[in-house]
């Protein structure tokens, strides 16, 4: 899958940066373009300007023609403040009165104006994924893909926006980024011949075969009932109730047990179209094929306390690092590419039926082909606006890719036309300018919620003369989309085939293709979330499962629970292990990574040289102090003891050993204990203990050493980069991070080796 092409390491563009006259860039976050003065501003003026890492959606007509208008003009504009339709206010912070203790009058269309838009500001979220964040992007082709395919974005360097919402299924819009769940890849592309929507998961295989039952494991999945509890989580009775009764979810499930159910970051998880699709090239050969995203910075996860703590310290945790990346310039990059697969009557390729959607073909049967380059370089303007509003279809199709019979396919094109027209209150969702298509629209639909578009003519019909015929109908060779001619037979049944039945021998593909590492983290979801459930019932049922995937599983999950180890039912299948699985083993890119500076006022001068070291070497620096502030007077501080917990960075740089602040006790800072007379601030010996039991690098000079030891930390454990100076122990530091994780501090049981 890998395009070759020079790009240097993270410690070779760290030690050019320094050695030349490069600047180091901003901190991101900054709420604003401007900052803001410390009174209050009177003197009129127009809106600031949007962020330099903003950008909304283009500005198209509702029908599909380019405006040329600048954005600015989509947003408010004028310097003073005016009600819906213009007209300039001079108050809005009292109602009309009679007097000024009198009733409030009826007259007073501000008032009504204000209120009803308020009353009215919130729309149905999704019933899935509702909770998302987006960015504005480019996907460059490679060409690689025209053998097989006539779409026109496809072709060799045709570049085309995208828009990109990523997102979780289980939880409301106001649950936390990091809980244990499938994440959402949805991708819009505006094509020359039309929108084209990716809609995937980080996972590519689900928890059905057949979308009749999608209600039902969103139901399950989802908080119980009477109480609306637990949010954003399946570590409760219904949900393990439903996947022991219902085992074609046993593939899916280990999935989401292992490191993918918790991403490190949007940027650090893949994407799959789930589906198998029909290609059709220029000749109109067909071929099956599967869709995959690659990200550049490879694919990591969260250790799971680690996740567990992010949720309360950082519950917008993923959204702020794709927004903080954008705005910083380390822009999150994805290859797309395919697996391809002929297309034979029977739709099986070595034995693997390609529309079960709870199945897999292992990378080693069927190479990820390249075949172009996406990335996300715009954050939004508005979220409401744009990743609140955006509105994906499977359905939005271009020439050159057509879908099959996958059940699971089949109901997901009838369902999301369906819920876009509750949430977005009626049909003319694609004329929200997120949704516009960059093509022509001639469609003949007409009125409805929310109608924008100005049609002209007298025959929105086929056939008419008065309108001169037009709309005319096209060709395949003027670019019509053309269903490809399947020929389909069969008695009318509700019935799966036999292909379908098999439920265990692909989550056994998975578990042997994992790293013992790997597999222990594996053992300790399924222990802690079967732990959670209430009725043990529940619980011996899905141990007979596990013992359906693999023995050892089954044994260790057993004990954790406390219940006896049950016999597997069946002969347990033998599949040769696929090392595409396994998210260990490899380096990568550092770029938009968080790296926390320990530092206190001596350290000043080679804390501002390694700052400066890092925002060039493309990742974020947050300097961590004592107290905020300004740190020896020169050197801005980003987080303080009381502020900053280990979670939220990659790695820990330690410059000295602080002693503890004035504010180092319990009642001011319950992460300071009881108070304490050590030489070191415990905040700090938290951060570095935390930072080593989730295996993150630990760099230090000066006194570091000192404080690292207090911490608990032994002097030989791995990933460790004690030096003389700060730069060689950022550099050692940063060859750490390129692994993720220094993995030999989780030693494996072995018994899973």
């Amino acid at each position: 899958m890998e395009r070759s092409h020079p790009v240097k390491s993270t410690v070779d563009k760290i030690i050019d940066a320094v050695a030349g006259d490069e600047k180091p860039g901003e901190i991101p976050g900054v709420p604003n373009s401007e900052p803001p003065s410390l009174e209050e501003p009177t003197e009129p003026r127009e809106p600031l300007p949007p962020k330099p890492d903003q950008e909304g959606p283009d500005t198209f007509s509702p029908t599909g023609q380019p405006t040329g208008a600048p954005q600015a003009q989509m947003a408010q504009g004028g310097a003073h403040l005016t009600t819906a339709q213009g007209l300039r206010l001079r108050d809005t912070d009292h109602s009309l009165k009679a007097g000024p203790r009198g009733p409030v009058l009826l007259q007073d269309h501000h008032l009504r104006e204000k209120v009803m838009h308020f009353d009215h500001e919130r729309i149905p979220e999704r019933v899935v994924h509702a909770r998302g964040a987006g960015a504005h992007g480019i996907f460059r082709a490679y060409g690689t893909a025209a053998n097989v395919t006539r779409a026109a974005f496809l072709a060799e360097d045709a570049q085309t926006p995208v828009f990109v919402r990523f997102s979780t299924v289980i939880g409301s819009r106001g649950s936390a980024d990091t809980v244990r769940d499938t994440r959402g890849f949805a991708t819009k592309f505006y094509t020359s011949e039309g929108v084209f929507d990716l809609v995937g998961n980080n996972m590519p295989v689900f928890f059905i075969q057949d979308a009749i039952k999608f209600p039902d494991v969103i139901h399950a999945a989802k908080w119980h009932p009477d109480r609306e509890i637990p949010q954003a989580q399946t570590a409760h009775d219904t949900f393990w109730d439903f996947v022991g009764l219902h085992t074609e979810a046993t593939h899916h499930t280990i999935w989401n047990m292992s490191g993918r159910g918790i991403p490190r970051s949007y940027r650090m998880m893949e994407g799959f179209g789930v589906h198998t699709f029909r290609l059709v090239n220029a000749q109109g050969e067909t071929t099956l094929a599967k869709f995959h995203w690659k990200p550049k910075l490879g694919v990591h996860s969260l250790v799971w306390e680690e996740a567990q703590l992010l949720n309360g310290v950082d519950p917008d945790f993923h959204r702020r690092d794709l927004f903080d990346a954008i705005e910083a310039g380390a822009f999150p990059e994805w290859e797309l590419g395919i697996q391809v697969f002929p297309d034979t009557p029977d739709q099986m390729f070595e034995g693997i039926d390609l529309l079960d959607s709870t199945k897999i073909v292992p990378e080693e049967l069927a190479p990820v082909q390249a075949i172009g380059l996406l990335t996300l370089n715009a954050n939004t303007s508005n979220f409401f606006a744009e990743t609140e509003q955006v509105a994906f279809h499977v359905g939005h199709l271009v020439p050159g890719i057509d879908v099959t019979d996958d059940p699971l396919l089949a109901g997901r094109l009838f369902s999301y036309l369906d819920t876009q027209i509750t949430r977005l209150a009626g049909p003319n969702f694609a004329q929200i300018p997120i949704n516009r298509t960059h093509a022509p629209v001639n469609d003949m639909q007409r009125d409805g919620f929310h109608q924008t578009a100005v049609h002209r003519g007298v025959a929105p019909y086929r056939p008419n003369s008065l309108d001169g015929g037009c709309p005319f109908t096209a060709g395949a060779g003027e670019g019509a989309f053309v269903e490809v001619p399947v020929e389909v037979s069969g008695r009318k049944v509700r019935e799966a085939p036999a292909s379908y039945a098999d439920h265990f021998s692909q989550p056994r593909l998975f578990w042997l293709s994992m790293s013992p590492v790997e597999r222990e983290h594996i053992i300790a979801a399924y222990t802690f979330e079967l732990g959670k459930c209430y009725e043990q019932a529940i619980k011996e049922r899905y141990l007979k499962v596990l013992a359906n995937i693999d023995p050892v599983l089954c044994e260790k999950v057993a004990e954790g629970l406390g219940l006896p180890v049950p016999e597997a039912p069946e002969p347990l299948a033998e599949p040769t292990p696929s090392p595409a699985l396994s998210m260990i083993g490899k380096t990568w890119p550092t770029d938009g990574r968080l790296v926390g500076i320990i530092a206190a006022d001596g350290d000043v001068a080679e804390v501002e040289a390694i700052r400066q070291a890092v925002l060039e070497g493309g990742m974020t620096p947050l300097i961590i102090a004592p107290t905020g502030g300004m740190l020896g007077g020169t050197l801005p501080v980003q987080r303080t003891f009381v502020t900053a917990r280990s979670v939220e960075f990659d790695a820990l740089l330690v410059a000295s050993a602080p002693p503890p602040g004035n504010d180092a006790y319990g009642a001011r800072d319950a992460k300071a204990g009881g108070g304490t007379d050590a030489p070191v601030d415990p905040r700090v010996l938290l951060l570095i203990n935390e930072t080593y039991r989730h295996a993150k690098p630990i760099g230090g000079w000066g006194t570091a050493a000192q404080a690292i030891s207090q911490a608990g930390v032994p002097p030989q454990a791995p990933g460790l980069a004690i030096a003389e100076d700060g730069m060689t122990a950022l550099e050692e530091t940063l060859r750490l991070l390129a692994a993720h994780r220094v993995w030999d501090r989780f030693p494996a049981a072995a018994s899973l080796a």
